[in-house]
């Protein structure tokens, strides 16, 4: 009892030693005291663990874990390129094998699910570009493309053989893709020839777009269907079993999906870290990138002496990006349109009164050694101008 009414007068506040005479007291009041004292020291240290709550978010804010999360999307960003291109693989191996399965044309297989695969890359990344507001990086990508197409890839496929072209080739079709890059010229321009406050490719431009794109495929037809000699009746399809084209085909559009979107999520990391604005990101690494299965098919064409084949996948190719990609991106979501890009338009429109001046320099309707040493020159000189300028649109 005595050792409890201590305890009782020690939890007052005016509680002192000499207030309580129980035998023995005064040692109780030194012992609970310091236990009091090393209590209240004590409890001020129960929210350590909200201390290491609030450290861990300041670790996540902090460079080390930025520059973890940007290697992770780069190395995504590298591994979408893989998935993209291999993902266009397998979905024109499995579409190719069901549309011969069905007894559907070579001519048209060639002219619809191969010359659309090879465009997919391309597509999906504008997909997701124009769904997120990563409009530079749409525009960029199809502008870069097309000028990689010409003087990267023809450039390098010269180098490899001497590309002779057929003549509808340099009398319709490359003019129709000059005419593909002065029609997004006058359609983007809404500030400079209309003097309107923003420049916008908008939906209705979208389906003028499509328009042109459906009279290209109309002509496309017509030619195949009168060339009795064309290549893509020789085209060997490999036939699979509908189960596996099937898988591929969702293989294929799952390569694409993923694949598509890491590539815009690391462009704009990229651009991020180096300092450069995302169209700069797109006209180049994105470009070259979803580009890669027109080199591949140009410079195999080239090397197997199927030269025609080579240079019409690359106008092909320019077309189907002005009028097809472009006009479905801006139909999904219309395309702020930048005036500083029209440098890039200029460029475009460049490349291809390249291509045609160059079927008559030297051998006629051909392009050979000199002329691919000349594209891939110039193809450097352009990166140069926009890793150094940024395109004039550097990164605050």
């Amino acid at each position: 009892m005595c050792f409890l009414g201590f305890l009782y007068q020690f939890s007052l506040p005016n509680y002192s030693k000499n207030t309580f005479s129980c035998p023995g007291g005064y040692f109780f009041t030194k012992i609970i005291r310091n236990i009091r004292k090393n209590l209240f020291d004590f409890l001020p240290k129960i929210n350590i663990f909200v201390q290491i709550e609030i450290k861990y978010s300041i670790y996540k804010n902090t460079q080390i874990f930025k520059k973890m999360t940007q290697s992770i999307t780069l190395l995504l960003f590298l591994t979408g390129f893989v998935l993209l291109i291999k993902g266009a693989d397998w979905l024109v191996d499995g579409a190719s094998s069901i549309a011969k399965k069905y007894k559907i044309s070579p001519i048209v297989i060639g002219l619809t699910i191969v010359a659309f695969g090879t465009s997919m890359p391309e597509l999906v990344v504008n997909i997701f570009a124009s769904l997120e507001g990563k409009t530079d990086i749409a525009i960029g990508n199809i502008l870069g493309s097309n000028i990689a197409n010409v003087f990267l890839i023809l450039g390098i496929s010269a180098l490899i053989n001497p590309l002779v072209a057929k003549r509808n080739t340099v009398i319709k079709e490359i003019p129709f893709s000059l005419l593909a890059a002065l029609v997004v010229f006058f359609l983007a321009n809404d500030l400079l020839l209309d003097g309107e406050k923003s420049s916008v490719i908008t939906r209705s431009d979208g389906l003028i777009l499509i328009s042109f794109f459906i009279i290209f495929m109309y002509y496309t037809f017509g030619i195949a269907r009168a060339d009795t000699n064309t290549e893509d009746k020789k085209q060997i399809i490999k036939e699979l079993s509908t189960p596996k084209s099937i898988l591929f085909i969702l293989l294929g559009l799952t390569g694409l999906i993923i694949g598509g979107k890491w590539i815009v999520d690391g462009a704009v990391v990229l651009a991020k870290m180096a300092g450069m604005s995302e169209s700069v990101i797109g006209l180049t690494v994105v470009a070259i990138g979803t580009s890669l299965p027109e080199l591949a098919t140009s410079a195999m064409a080239a090397y197997k002496k199927q030269t025609d084949i080579a240079i019409g996948n690359v106008v092909g190719s320019n077309i189907f990006n002005l009028f097809w990609i472009l006009g479905v991106s801006s139909i999904i979501k219309p395309l702020p349109f930048n005036p500083a890009s029209n440098i890039d338009i200029l460029m475009t429109i460049f490349a291809s009164l390249v291509m045609f001046v160059g079927m008559y320099i030297g051998k006629r309707h051909t392009l050979e050694y000199k002329e691919g040493i000349g594209m891939i020159s110039i193809y450097i000189f352009y990166l140069a101008y926009l890793i150094i300028n940024g395109n004039g649109l550097l990164v605050s």
